[in-house]
């Protein structure tokens, strides 16, 4: 009797529309929502905030941005760490040129900008599929990142090429620069990605999600019953770039503060990004979480376990984790496929029964 849904019976379409079904599900939400509002930022301090939080939730973010164009729409793209540069170097321009703007429109306005370049480069996907659309998003990497390194319109002409973000505060709070405390970082960028996965879960269960899951499963199906393909394929785009360039902007102004774009979004983020959608779960709002959390989490621990308690060196325990991660990923694609989400979701199904065997 640890885990029952038996007798939670739903008398209005309300309650049958709720995000979390079982009564359960609720409960632990609200409770994980609460602690990690009402209790983290108590204790929180800058190790945390810049080591393990802010990364594992801006990670999430983008996560969540690839898994809708990928596990939900179907439309493979390599090109994540491209426009986490647009995002943070649209950030950069408006803070640098509106001192007066808010932190919140800046970052809602980085990801709409990114949101119209990733539909742009989104355009191809409407003759192509497959591996040959992968090949046209790594040629977007590609070309933003060259846009970025060698227009100097964009980092201000800087003579060093890095762009660095000034104060700058959310709703009277300084949320950049170097006047941030840890736990206004923390907040300001939890509530954005709850209120973000919150649209992007109710996305998913309505009409858009239907339309992009259909264009996934059989575009032509889809096509034949009425989904307009260039309409869906293009609002996948839209929304993705739109989440990874929020997380682009929070990336560089709320997590570093000053970066390069030939250093910080190269290529390696997008696989990085890619690999917590695979080991999360594709097409799952869960399985961005667990795998941004199981990404940014294993380094560290790997970290501590070899240089800190073995002895090993630095370098040394830099291959390994590289080893190691692979090696996960391999598993996750062989053993199961649906990542993490799904190993949750096979053990709320053996606590559904519990005694009983399986």
């Amino acid at each position: 009797m640890l885990y029952r849904e038996t007798g939670d019976f739903k008398t209005s379409y309300i309650a049958d529309q709720q995000i979390f079904a079982i009564r359960q599900d609720r409960w632990f939400f609200w409770a994980l929502l609460a602690f990690a509002f009402l209790v983290v930022p108590f204790f929180l301090n800058s190790y945390w905030e810049k080591s393990i939080l802010l990364p594992f939730l801006i990670y999430a973010l983008a996560a969540l941005g690839l898994n809708i164009l990928t596990g939900y729409c179907g439309q493979v793209s390599l090109g994540t760490g491209g426009f986490m540069a647009v995002g943070a170097f649209t950030a950069f321009k408006l803070m640098t040129a509106f001192p007066w703007m808010d932190m919140i429109v800046v970052v809602i306005l980085s990801g709409a900008m990114t949101a119209a370049v990733g539909m742009v480069f989104g355009l191809p996907s409407l003759r192509i599929k497959g591996f040959y659309l992968a090949v046209a998003t790594l040629a977007a990497q590609f070309f933003l990142l060259w846009l970025f390194i060698k227009v100097p319109w964009f980092y201000n002409f800087s003579p060093t090429g890095q762009i660095t973000a000034p104060t700058r505060t959310a709703l009277g709070i300084p949320v950049t620069g170097a006047r941030t405390q840890p736990w206004a970082t923390y907040l300001f960028t939890l509530s954005l990605v709850t209120v973000f996965a919150f649209a992007a879960k109710n996305m998913i269960r309505g009409r858009f999600g239907r339309s992009w899951m259909a264009i996934r499963d059989m575009d032509i199906a889809a096509e034949i019953i009425g989904v307009n393909p260039l309409k869906t394929k293009l609002s996948a785009f839209g929304v993705s770039s739109f989440y990874i360039g929020v997380a682009g902007a929070l990336y560089f102004s709320v997590w570093f503060g000053a970066v390069e774009a030939s250093d910080a979004f190269t290529i390696n983020m997008s696989f990085t990004v890619l690999f917590m959608i695979i080991i999360g779960g594709l097409g799952s709002v869960l399985g961005s979480f667990l795998g941004a959390a199981f990404m940014t989490l294993l380094p560290i621990f790997m970290k501590n376990l070899m240089v800190d308690w073995m002895g090993l060196g630095t370098a040394l325990a830099a291959h390994v984790e590289i080893a190691v991660l692979g090696a996960l990923i391999i598993f996750f694609l062989i053993a199961e496929p649906h990542g993490l989400a799904r190993l949750w979701s096979l053990t709320k199904e053996r606590l559904r029964i519990w005694p009983f065997p399986y």
